[in-house]
């Protein structure tokens, strides 16, 4: 349940005479346009997005302030040291009130915002338990005076409809201080994609494929017995939802009647946070659940989904703020959600990258699907440049990426699969636990687009991959085939990291929390490389149409490969 928040309440706070002077400055300059929050974000309209008209001044529009926090050098050093194995104090996680008292903003913060809030009468608020974002329902005509320049319109799309301004906003100059950005007025769902790009062409050519990835196949490629299932009771695991992406529990339960033989397992998850749609289940919603639930088997499942339809909210927002509020979550969590980072702001990310910290200070996994557009490709007016994904290349979270079986016919070795996404980011600086692991790729590495293409200095992604392509999946109670992308592999790895964690529980460890210092300690130990295949990328005469390719240890394709589930178990027990 949320934590509700009264802005009236902030009038008990002493007044002193420069709060009076500065509520005074905030009103009298209302009009006045501030200072943009997010210069860069885009505000085009995505194609598929069909303009349906103004909004009506008296309709409410609920938006998300993200409050300036505090401590956030103190806040890298910490899980730094919380996610090294090396560390004295590795794996002695905070809890929820703990992480509030470091990053929670201010006092002047809190009053600067609550006042000018209060100053153009916007009292119906809640906050969360770190206090850094507040959530605020107001008119649209409270909206566009509070935040000048905003002018917002109703947009539809195949039956959704969205409440949106595409116009850049600003807001007063004292304010923009203690603020990182304002949700709900700009960014537009990405487009839903069906699963992995290539999924119609896959299905042409069935008649030369095995009979396709189960979990037995899984089991059987990663070296994962019938008694590799969960036990501890204080183990826990959940996939989140968004873009009207829904699950069905029927399909669960099909599958694992169909799948499920050989090993314990649950067929219906514990725990549903947030509103389950109604209408057909999603095919990413239904492969998410069915295979972190079979290869993470026999643990208690959370499903966080958010119908995606409300005219204003940002879903995967939504989802963030949520956990800042919650007490107690499941330690690994796998999503297949991600956006190209130039449509996005840098202030945005940035905060979302701090949302992940976190996360991983309460010794919460976070996984991240790559993207299925291999290393994307940005057309602009005289060349071409790769395109990184967020949240995939986010320094915090481990991303995962996708592979294929070199013959598949047989459970041979894996070589790279064409769409898995990869590369380097723009927007994060390469953290130090990898530089050593990228910089050996790129030294070592012959043949490398040109560097124009990319930026050699960024946040290189992913860390680790499994298998990503011609799974079996039932949703809508039909067996369905050939379905692909690295949004397949990301519950995997994720319940192969949930069983460990299961392990660690009962021997009286902590869970694995943040892994990717961990991970690139290894050095690729516990894992199969993948030293095949190039990833996709832009069609011209400089890259041919392919983005980076596999090599020996680390790279941008497939991470540092494939788990092997018994050694890595082995590594990363104590």
């Amino acid at each position: 349940m949320l934590y509700f928040l009264s802005l009236h309440s902030r009038q008990r706070y002493r007044t002193t005479m420069w709060l009076l002077s500065l509520t005074y400055g905030l009103v009298c300059f209302s009009l006045v346009w501030g200072r943009p929050l997010e210069p860069d974000q885009d505000i085009s309209v995505p194609e598929e997005w069909t303009l349906v008209g103004r909004a009506d001044p008296a309709e409410e529009v609920e938006l998300t302030f993200a409050l300036r926090q505090q401590n956030v050098d103190q806040m890298k050093v910490l899980l730094d040291r919380l996610s090294d194995p090396d560390s004295a104090v590795y794996g002695k996680f905070l809890d929820l009130t703990e992480v509030a008292e470091l990053v929670q903003p201010g006092k002047l913060t809190q009053k600067v915002v609550a006042s000018w809030l209060q100053s153009h009468g916007v009292h119906e608020c809640r906050t969360v338990v770190t206090q850094d974002f507040l959530q605020c329902v107001m008119a649209v005509e409270v909206a566009e005076s509070l935040l000048p320049g905003s002018r917002f319109h109703h947009y539809s799309r195949e039956g959704q409809f969205l409440l949106r301004s595409v116009s850049q906003y600003s807001v007063h100059e004292d304010v923009s201080q203690h603020l990182d950005f304002v949700g709900g007025l700009h960014r537009f769902p990405p487009k839903t994609q069906e699963v992995g790009k290539s999924w119609s062409q896959r299905g042409r050519v069935a008649g030369k494929f095995h009979l396709g990835v189960t979990p037995a196949v899984i089991r059987a490629r990663y070296n994962m017995s019938a008694s590799d299932v969960g036990s501890a009771t204080n183990n826990s695991q959940a996939v989140a939802q968004f873009l009207e992406q829904f699950y069905h529990p029927a399909d669960l339960a099909e599958f694992m009647t169909m799948f499920g033989s050989g090993f314990e397992h649950l067929s219906a998850v514990d725990r549903v946070v947030g509103t389950q749609g109604g209408g057909k289940a999603g095919l990413e919603a239904s492969l998410d659940i069915e295979y972190i639930m079979s290869t993470g088997a026999n643990i208690s499942t959370w499903v966080f989904t958010n119908p995606g339809r409300h005219e204003s909210q940002e879903p995967f927002l939504q989802w963030m703020v949520l956990l800042s509020n919650m007490t107690s979550v499941p330690w690994v969590h796998t999503i297949s959600y991600g956006d190209d980072e130039d449509s996005l702001s840098n202030a945005y990310m940035q905060r979302i990258s701090n949302e992940f910290m976190k996360a991983g200070l309460r010794g919460i996994s976070m996984l991240f699907a790559s993207g299925d557009s291999g290393a994307g490709c940005r057309h602009l007016t005289k060349e071409n440049s790769f395109r990184p994904s967020f949240p995939a290349s986010s320094p915090y979270v481990t991303t995962v990426g996708g592979t294929s079986f070199k013959n598949p016919f047989k459970l041979t070795y894996e070589v790279t699969d064409y769409i898995s996404g990869g590369g380097f980011s723009n927007v994060f600086d390469m953290p130090d636990y990898q530089a050593s692991a990228v910089k050996s790729y790129l030294n070592s590495m012959k043949a490398l687009p040109p560097k124009t293409y990319f930026n050699t200095t960024g946040r290189a992604y992913p860390d680790i991959a499994a298998l990503s392509d011609n799974y079996w999946i039932v949703s809508n109670r039909v067996p369905i085939p050939w379905v692909s992308g690295t949004s397949a592999s990301t519950p995997v790895v994720g319940g192969m990291l949930s069983l460990i964690n299961d392990q660690r529980l009962l021997k009286g460890l902590p869970p694995l929390g943040f892994l990717n210092p961990r991970l690139y300690k290894l050095q690729g130990n516990g894992l199969f490389d993948v030293t095949e295949g190039c990833h996709m990328s832009c069609w011209d005469d400089k890259v041919s149409g392919q983005g980076f390719c596999a090599a020996p240890s680390w790279d941008p394709v497939t991470g540092w490969g494939t788990p092997n589930y018994p050694a890595l178990l082995a590594l990363l027990l104590d």
